[in-house]
């Protein structure tokens, strides 16, 4: 069940979802997010009220979930597919299909093998698919064997869950081999400016054409420290040893020095996309007018919150195909002119 308790914010959310003096009332549709707090539910309630303000037919009503991984197992429940977006990553929709075996059952129990259907992208996510540190002696992952390693919660998509996959089928490292702990993003930095653990995983986001950059608030902490900070990357080799076992879409960069905070040499890394997401039951005409919604709002929103400032139509195509894309979002991106630039970029594909 989604979370009883509403927080300030999401009272907010409902208040500013009541009509507005001079403006039609928009049709609310609740998106499943993230914690209280997360960079998305601050970003997506400036966007509903921009939606409002806006006079589009449709809005977002944000909602707080635990997270992702929740979200893909909420999503699995009927009563949502008709009326609920949520968000989502490529490699979210794509491990749902191995829930239950024994790869996936820590973190994911019960199969979600359902082909989720793609309205927009938002963003590119780097965290879980490096490492940093204050040791120089550690300079490659399988240096990390035997130590102590700080992760995202179990219920984390990037943070906990693709750390771990990487970790494991990529290096062999595991819970029985080293101090792997699991904790929230602000406890896991915290340890490792304490220097009770050796490496962490730590966020950024960034969009294709990588020219706009997220640093958020963990990476800050972790330079404001002073000391040199000395990042752990993950071969490309590894990356396409993991997307061939888990039929999965990370895409592999190499970060050049200087992009992330004291990073001074080139990072390889792997990247998942972020996206919004429904059923393929959830309306085609709500669809098509939120892509047309977002379209609209979306070069305001770069000045209004932090995380809209790597929006662009290449973010919101990038990964879409005629196989995965919502039909209503698809009408929306040919009526925009947008839709011929997703066959630039690689799709997300589902198992067949």
């Amino acid at each position: 069940m989604l979370m009883r308790s509403m927080s300030r914010l999401m009272l907010l959310a409902v208040l500013l979802a009541l009509p507005v003096a001079g403006h039609t009332q928009s049709k609310a549709i609740p998106v499943l997010l993230c914690p209280f707090g997360c960079g998305p539910m601050a970003g997506d309630t400036i966007l509903m009220n921009q939606m409002i303000q806006s006079g589009v037919p449709i809005t977002l009503l944000p909602q707080e979930t635990p997270g992702y991984m929740y979200n893909v197992r909420e999503m699995a429940n009927e009563k949502h597919w008709k009326r609920t977006v949520f968000a989502t990553e490529d490699t979210i929709i794509q491990l749902g299909f191995w829930g239950g075996s024994p790869e996936l059952k820590e973190f994911l129990p019960k199969k979600v093998d359902i082909k989720f259907q793609l309205l927009y992208g938002e963003a590119w996510w780097g965290q879980g698919k490096f490492f940093v540190t204050y040791d120089p002696d550690l300079k490659t992952v399988a240096d990390l064997k035997g130590k102590r390693i700080s992760l995202g919660l179990r219920g984390q998509s990037d943070w906990g869950v693709y750390s771990r996959l990487f970790l494991q089928h990529g290096y062999g490292i595991t819970p029985d081999n080293t101090d792997i702990r699991h904790m929230t993003p602000g406890a896991l930095t915290q340890q490792l400016i304490d220097g009770t653990t050796d490496a962490v995983v730590t966020p950024f986001g960034t969009e294709p054409n990588l020219k706009a950059w997220l640093i958020p608030g963990p990476l800050r902490q972790l330079e404001a420290v002073g000391k040199p900070l000395y990042y752990i990357g993950i071969e490309q080799s590894v990356v396409d040893a993991l997307n061939k076992k888990f039929g999965t879409t990370w895409l592999h960069l190499t970060l050049p020095a200087g992009t992330l905070p004291k990073q001074t040499a080139p990072l390889p890394l792997a990247v998942n996309r972020g996206f919004k997401a429904a059923h393929p039951d959830f309306s085609a005409d709500n669809a098509y007018e939120l892509v047309k919604a977002v379209a609209k709002i979306g070069p305001k929103m770069k000045e209004l919150h932090p995380l809209w400032q790597i929006w662009s139509p290449e973010l919101m195509l990038h990964g879409l195909s005629e196989d995965n894309v919502h039909p209503g979002a698809k009408r929306a991106y040919l009526e925009l002119g947008w839709w011929d630039k997703h066959t630039q970029y690689p799709a997300v594909t589902y198992p067949q």
